[in-house]
Formats: C-alpha cells, structure tokens, sequence
C-alpha cells in the first residue's frame, strides 16, 4: 500500500504517518517514486496506537511496546493506565451528577445551593493539583524551560 492509500484508508493525513515512521511507530518497507510503501499490516498498527492514545497513552509509551519481536505489552502499565481511567470516570461521573443537579435545582440563585458549592470547591482543587502539562514543558520567554 502507497501512502495515500493508507492515509485513505485509516483516516490519517499523510503527514501524521510520517511522523509516525519518524517516532518507529510504523514503517515503510520502500518507496514507488517519491511514496512510501507500507505492508498491509501496517493498518492493525495504526489501530492499536489509535487504542492507545484513546487510552491517554503517549506515543513514546505505545513505541515502547512495539518491538523488533513484535507488540511487548507492558501489563504494568496498562493496569496503571486502567487505575487512570477510573479516576477520570470518577471525576467525570460526578461532574456529569453535578451538571444534571445543577440543571433541576430549585435554589432561587446556584451560589446559594449547597451541592453546586461542594461541586465548586471540587473543581477548585481539581485544578490547583493537575498542572497544565502543554504549559509545563512549553519554554519561556527566554527560551528556556520552567
């Protein structure tokens, strides 16, 4: 398969497949001209790293996983990556509850309704614990790193 017909196929711009062969996520077995060339396997790939980053799993992790042998799967990390995702489904599950809640109160204002106040002061914590990771590892000014 050329590029284009695996863009086509897997909804991927072309681009992002070359990145993808940068990373070692993928990889061309030639060229036809100026295009790469993929085996077809190169689909099941390209939906397990979709799996993966729908997971939260960054691409260097999912990388990690695939080897000379074929797919190494770390179970650590997935179990930790499971524990993640309740966490997330915890939080979201309450913010879902909240919303709901906030949408049939009958408080007469929502600062003077006790659950919307507890669902503030969540959300308030939430956010002074989780550091924003683009602006974590985004250089300053200067240039330099925070």
């Amino acid at each position: 398969m050329d590029i284009s017909e695996v863009a086509k196929a897997s909804g991927l711009p072309a681009s992002t497949l070359r990145f993808y062969e940068e990373k070692g996520l993928i990889q061309s077995n030639g060229r036809s001209g100026l295009r790469r060339l993929f085996n077809p396997d190169v689909m099941d790939r390209l939906a397990l790293i979709s799996l993966g980053r729908s997971a939260g799993f960054s691409l260097d992790e999912i990388a990690a996983m695939f080897t000379s042998e074929g797919l190494e799967i770390n179970r650590a990390l997935l179990s930790a990556k499971a524990e993640d995702l309740d966490k997330i489904i915890k939080e979201l599950t309450s913010m879902r509850d909240g919303l709901r809640h906030a949408a049939v109160c009958k408080a007469p204002n929502h600062f003077e309704c006790p659950t919307f106040l507890r669902l503030l002061r969540i959300a308030g914590k939430n956010r002074s614990r989780q550091p924003n990771q683009l602006q974590k590892n985004k250089p300053g000014r200067d240039g330099q790193k925070p």
